[in-house]
């Protein structure tokens, strides 16, 4: 057996806190894994609930291109024929070629766990495995615990696998179940195993220690053949080996071919999907598809990126669908503005050394006040424009105000607009569920008839920060308002001791950047 990569997010994936994946979701994320080029999909445990077992009727009317999908259940249970135990018949009706059995490879989980004899532990692994190989499966067989029971009882241990092999099983899984192996043990233990038996071996390795990846990178460079894991690393308690950093380091470190280069550059968006798929929010120090992943900060870092990419990073962005950004901050340099202001499509011929300087304080100044424009590059694009084009805007604010009105037990707010757009005058009115939704309703009222483009957009995330608690309901706050239309998002700032008035200089901000952008300006 060649390399294969085995994902799990559909079954010990969901297993993690906060993650309900539906029918629908389960077989979404399923057609995605398989253009991506997993090889194995565990679709779940069907003798386990009826989402699941509705799950292998319909992924069977599902045209795969690339995965085998596995049905997943534990070994028979104690003192029971196989062929009466309801979870191996469902195997049967589940309709793949594929099947993953689990059983215990740790004593203390057969004398505490089971209570059962260590026997009949291998009794019910060998009945197992003999009853779905003479009825036409392939079998992988999961080792639970089994580097925990090596160094409890390796003698045990080793025995578990040996039954395993000799009842047909077509590879044997270690299992790190707990996640608190060490690389050095799992060298240690997977030599002796390789010594003894002579099977193709898998690795699933729990990241509880923080290593999941390294004991993969160990078990690869020992000679396993499968790896067990899921996207994102989603898991119970700590999670699963994650595959989103497995995959590119196997394929660009050590040059396995697991997926073809035109499907590694969906990494990225792989993580994405299941993420929010799961109801997740993306981590943005995730290795390689984080979008943090290769971005920069510090000045001398950035002068030397613009000089060469590889003195900072340790791959290129693009190969895993990821992307370079720079951030401009207090912290940043001349070499952090100008990249962002070439990445964003300014001429550096327009701006000479002493606008810059005036740019870099101008952004110091206003971070010290409390903006941040690592987290809104959208506002700082305009403040670049405002400051030193020839810039005319899309609209000129006369004036603004909200009220919030309670009625029946219900308060709801109303804003009103004054402003002169394309030089006619315009005096608008509007409701919403509070103040900023009031006022987002009556800007884009206001402006729709002059940019009906903006109805292509919405508000999709805001943030408040108290940036001085000490000052009480008197604080100065940070507002971030996330927007998106149909291809991008961006992000814009205000800063206020007025919350109304910074979310107001944030909504603005938002509009004019998206206005900026239908008129062709070319904005990364």
């Amino acid at each position: 057996m060649g390399l294969t990569l085995y994902d799990t997010t559909l079954r010990d994936g969901s297993q993690g806190e906060g993650i309900a994946l539906s029918l629908d979701d389960k077989l979404r994320i399923t057609r995605q894994l398989d253009r991506f080029g997993i090889d194995f999909i565990e679709g779940g445990w069907p003798g386990s609930n009826p989402k699941d077992e509705a799950y292998f009727e319909e992924v069977q009317n599902m045209n795969l291109e690339n995965a085998k999908i596995v049905a997943f259940s534990s070994a028979r249970h104690p003192n029971m024929k196989v062929e009466e135990d309801t979870n191996i018949l469902k195997l049967l009706e589940a309709g793949v070629d594929y099947v993953a059995i689990f059983a215990k490879g740790w004593d203390l989980h057969v004398k505490e766990a089971l209570q059962v004899p260590l026997q009949e532990n291998l009794k019910m692994i060998e009945d197992t495995i003999s009853f779905l190989k003479e009825n036409g499966l392939n079998v992988f067989f999961d080792a639970e615990h089994f580097f925990d029971g090596y160094l409890s009882n390796p003698e045990y241990a080793l025995k578990v696998l040996e039954t395993a092999a000799e009842a047909g099983a077509d590879l044997l899984v270690l299992c790190d179940t707990n996640g608190g192996i060490l690389p050095s043990q799992v060298r240690t233990i997977i030599k002796d195993v390789k010594s003894k038996i002579d099977m193709d071996i898998g690795m699933h390795a729990h990241n509880d220690g923080e290593l999941a990846v390294a004991n993969s990178i160990v078990a690869y460079e020992e000679g396993a053949v499968q790896f067990q894991g899921t996207v994102g690393g989603l898991g119970e308690r700590c999670g699963n080996v994650d595959l989103c950093s497995l995959i590119p380091t196997l394929q660009l470190k050590y040059g396995e071919k697991l997926v073809t280069d035109q499907q590694l550059k969906q990494l990225k968006p792989l993580y994405y999907f299941v993420t929010e798929t799961a109801n997740l929010i993306p981590r943005n120090n995730k290795p390689y598809v984080g979008k943090s992943a290769f971005t920069h900060k510090g000045g001398i870092h950035v002068s030397a990126v613009r000089k060469n990419p590889h003195t900072y990073e340790h791959i290129e962005p693009e190969l895993v669908g990821n992307e370079r950004r720079v951030l401009v901050s207090e912290l940043a340099g001349k070499s952090n503005l100008l990249y962002k202001l070439k990445e964003v499509g300014f001429d550096l011929n327009d701006f000479s050394d002493e606008v810059i300087k005036k740019l870099i304080k101008k952004v110091k100044k206003l971070e010290n006040q409390g903006y941040q424009f690592e987290g809104a590059e959208a506002s700082l694009i305009l403040m670049a424009f405002r400051e030193f084009k020839d810039y005319n805007s899309f609209f000129e604010i006369e004036d603004f105000r909200t009220n919030s009105i309670n009625k029946d037990n219900h308060t709801y707010s109303e804003a009103v607009l004054k402003m002169t757009v394309k030089k006619q005058k315009v005096h608008i009115a509007a409701e919403g569920d509070g103040p900023v939704n009031a006022l987002d309703n009556c800007f884009r009222k206001a402006l729709v008839s002059f940019y009906p483009e903006i109805t292509e957009s919405k508000l999709i995330d805001y943030k408040v920060r108290v940036l001085n608690g000490n000052d009480g309901t008197a604080a100065k706050v940070r507002v971030l308002i996330e927007t998106a239309d149909l291809e991008k998002s961006w992000t814009t700032v205000g800063v206020s001791t007025n919350i109304i008035q910074a979310s107001w200089d944030a909504l603005v901000d938002s509009i004019e950047y998206l206005l900026l952008i239908k008129e062709g300006i070319r904005i990364i």
